[in-house]
């Protein structure tokens, strides 16, 4: 039935015709009601178009993986892709065959140079506190075995080459992130650094592993000439490895190998095979530095979604976290929905390796702190991974004191624990007084390398990631 508008309508005596309209001035105002009928319909469906595109992009989330190099960025998005894009990760099998032999090699190209340093005699002096089994000249502990083992091993540096020519080589070498001491955060002053072996790395994972991964299946392994020297060595590089006299000389230069990303000495009867496969955990192990800005796209099942719809897309960035890549970061705050930061607790007695005056973990409490003041990133949520949980307690099982590098620790216990729990209580507070706007951070102990563990986690935030987005988004 049609509306007829009433004497009393506030609208009557403007939309009513006028009592003298001509037949065509009738037909004029028709044709201006009906285009602006239409214009109108026009912009009732702009509005729906938009509202669909909104409720779209409500399913792609923005992941930020943030840290220092060597934080555990990259090995967090190994785990999310092991995890949430299993068809893709099994298709890179094969090719991290590859980087876990580099990894080895490069390892005992490390100690090889130790082992030549101090047989040259450049050796570092003892601590004072350091026991007093060394002898007065490093080079008196290496025999002719020794020299023996380099002249063996030599062809393994011709093996590094060829695999760094299949993976792909950057652009100018970087240096790794070997453990060693670093200055309290009240003492500025810069302690001497010792000179360490330059470090591969590649543009992008996907690059590097699609180039090589043909060439790392087992059935390649018996034209591979470089498998094949590879496992040609394996008594030699395990016989260098367990040497007590090269365990001596790491230990005096406080190279700790087994601390480091990449570290697979332990397992040459395993790996040092024509049959070897790379398992998640090697793969997650695994060091391939990259430089740039790698992204990958994840389809992650909720079973929150309304009306069955069952899953979004998450966009997961790992950015570049030496201080020469931070510039980068600023143009992917705006529009992140989540930052995972993650903070290495074992840094606390390490230095930059862009500025040896700082202290890595007053590095990174500076980096969270900047994090939370930008009014850029008012409605991201944050989520904060203490990491390498696993290492700390490897330090100060070793008797390192973490009151001696953060003295607002003072006198509570050197323990995994207590010295967490301190980190934690710290950074919650920092999030509290400098977050633009009141808001909550979500905080996991974390290491990284134990997928078992990290899985649990990934969960977890998958859960509250998207339980998160719903309410924001107005539809819980």
């Amino acid at each position: 039935m049609a509306f007829t508008p009433t004497d009393s309508d506030p609208f009557y005596e403007i939309m009513r015709p006028p009592p003298d309209e001509t037949p065509a001035q009738m037909t004029a105002r028709l044709k201006r009601e009906a285009d602006a009928q239409r214009i109108s319909d026009n912009i009732d469906e702009d509005i729906k178009r938009d509202r669909a595109l909104q409720r779209k992009a409500r399913k792609e989330l923005r992941i930020l993986l943030l840290g220092q190099g060597e934080s555990g960025k990259s090995t967090t998005l190994k785990n999310f892709r092991m995890q949430y894009a299993r068809d893709a990760w099994e298709h890179e099998r094969a090719g991290w065959r590859a980087v876990v032999q580099l990894n080895i090699i490069r390892s005992i190209i490390t100690i090889l140079e130790i082992i030549e340093a101090e047989m040259s005699g450049n050796t570092p002096l003892e601590d004072d506190d350091a026991p007093r089994r060394f002898s007065d000249s490093a080079a008196d502990v290496f025999t002719d075995n020794h020299r023996l083992l380099m002249i063996r091993l030599a062809p393994l540096r011709g093996v590094e080459m060829d695999l760094k020519r299949r993976l792909g080589a950057g652009a100018e070498p970087v240096h790794p992130s070997l453990p060693m001491a670093a200055t309290p955060f009240d003492d500025p002053a810069p302690l001497p650094s010792p000179k360490r072996h330059n470090e591969f790395f590649v543009r992008s994972w996907t690059d590097a592993i699609d180039s090589n991964n043909s060439q790392g299946s087992p059935e390649y392994a018996d034209l591979d000439s470089s498998t094949i020297t590879f496992m040609t060595c394996k008594d030699d590089m395990q016989a260098l490895w367990q040497d007590p006299a090269v365990q001596l000389s790491l230990d005096r230069r406080k190279v700790r190998l087994a601390d480091t990303a990449g570290f697979f000495l332990n397992d040459l009867d395993r790996i040092a095979t024509r049959a070897y496969t790379a398992t998640d955990d090697d793969i997650v192990r695994a060091r391939l530095r990259t430089v740039g800005i790698q992204e990958y796209l994840l389809r992650i099942s909720d079973g929150l979604s309304l009306r069955g719809e069952g899953s979004s897309i998450w966009k997961l960035y790992d950015v570049g976290g030496c201080r020469t890549a931070r510039a980068a970061w600023l143009p992917f705050f705006e529009n992140t929905d989540v930052i995972i930061f993650l903070c290495p607790v074992s840094c606390f007695d390490e230095r930059l390796d862009e500025d040896s005056r700082v202290n890595r973990l007053e590095d990174s409490t500076l980096l969270w702190r900047s994090i939370c003041s930008s009014k850029l990133l008012t409605r991201t949520q944050l989520i904060l991974f203490l990491n390498k949980c696993d290492l700390l307690k490897r330090k100060l099982k070793r008797g390192i004191k973490v009151k001696t590098y953060l003295p607002s620790y003072g006198d509570r216990p050197n323990e995994v624990m207590p010295v967490v729990k301190y980190l934690r209580e710290k950074y919650k507070e920092i999030q509290k007084q400098h977050s633009p706007e009141p808001r909550v951070s979500y905080i996991y102990t974390t290491t990284v390398t134990d997928t078992t563990a990290t899985a649990k986690t990934l969960h977890s935030i998958r859960d509250r990631v998207l339980r998160e987005n719903l309410v924001t988004s107005n539809l819980v």
